[in-house]
């Protein structure tokens, strides 16, 4: 039977310590993310990942993202950094920037058809950073049925994924409804796939080398503060 453990104030502990023995023993859990609620697996562990598209209903052709709790993690997942990787990192991590980037082929996992590649972020919360910290890597993605709105509560992913999920963890609403923004570094020129909460013009310019990472910070950190994000596409 799925349950709803409690990650706010003194019962995160606990509530991380649950859920970061389901993902190793293989099961997939939800928790918050700094975007919105995600379904969430061992990155490393096959049995787990399968069961996030078996979920979701979720084609093997839209490969699974993985969330990391530093950037120093991501050499271990990638052979070579591309050119504007570190750039953007500095500038967006933890954040809501998705990088797209070479995988390392000997790595056992599967993440669905990802041809070669992985994507990658670190999120800017503390739960879902919490429990990175218990498994490591975690494979992760919306904690929706595919084609359906996006859960920004535990109770939203409750209905749509029900008892296919054991542990749910709950620490309160998520106020946007905005993904990340993903960038694909595999190609010779930088290309945004999905425009998300951060500007298309911005992440562009950080890769290429146009803009530097403390003033793109800066920037993000202004329109934030205003509302008013600048976003192209």
């Amino acid at each position: 039977m799925d349950e709803i453990l409690d990650a706010t104030g003194e019962h995160r502990a606990q509530a991380v310590a649950r859920a970061a023995a389901a993902l190793r023993d293989g099961e997939i859990v939800v928790l918050p993310t700094d975007t919105l609620y995600g379904v969430a697996a061992d990155a490393f562990n096959p049995q787990g990942t399968r069961r996030i598209f078996t979920a979701k209903e979720r084609p093997r052709s839209f490969p699974l993202p993985v969330l990391l709790r530093s950037p120093k993690q991501l050499p271990g997942l990638c052979p070579a950094l591309p050119d504007g990787a570190e750039a953007l990192m500095a500038a967006y991590w933890p954040g809501a920037l998705t990088i797209v980037v070479p995988a390392q082929p000997a790595l056992h996992w599967d993440l669905g058809d990802s041809e070669g590649t992985v994507a990658v972020r670190m999120p800017l919360d503390e739960v879902a950073l919490a429990v990175i910290r218990e498994v490591g890597p975690l494979a992760v993605t919306s904690a929706n049925r595919s084609g359906q709105p996006p859960a920004t509560t535990v109770q939203e992913a409750r209905e749509q994924l029900g008892a296919a999920v054991r542990h749910y963890l709950d620490d309160g609403p998520r106020t946007t409804q905005t993904a990340s923004t993903i960038v694909d570094l595999t190609r010779r020129e930088p290309r945004v796939l999905r425009v998300g909460a951060i500007p298309e013009a911005d992440v562009l310019a950080v890769a290429r080398g146009e803009l530097d990472p403390l003033d793109a910070a800066a920037r993000l950190d202004d329109e934030l503060a205003t509302g008013d994000p600048e976003q192209d596409g």
